[in-house]
């Protein structure tokens, strides 16, 4: 990872991923390692550094970044932050392929 706040997350064990990310789920059921690419997505768009350190813990780096490849949808900012900090080329993000597939009108 390329970002120090993010490297340091061991030293944070019991972080928590913020409930608001998950708002709609009944969290007293929630299957995490199921449901990993939707907690992934919602921590990469609105998470705290905490909800980061507790995402990291939970998944650990390899399995952020297998989540972060598969999944469907980021905006650019997010893309490239995590293109940055997880060291994942852009042809390897399925947001990205996706977002190449989507055609733009030329005025646009």
């Amino acid at each position: 990872m390329h970002f120090i706040y993010l490297e340091d997350y061991k030293e944070h064990p019991d972080a928590k991923i913020s409930p608001t990310l998950l708002w709609e789920y009944d969290l007293t059921n929630f299957d995490f390692k199921q449901m990993r690419n939707v907690v992934v997505q919602r921590v990469i768009e609105r998470g705290w550094p905490s909800d980061w350190w507790a995402l990291l813990n939970l998944y650990g780096e390899k399995g952020v970044k297998d989540a972060i490849k598969v999944i469907p949808y980021l905006n650019d900012i997010d893309m490239n932050f995590v293109s940055v900090a997880f060291d994942i080329p852009f042809s390897k993000m399925k947001c990205y392929e996706q977002k190449q597939l989507r055609q733009t009108h030329w005025n646009s």
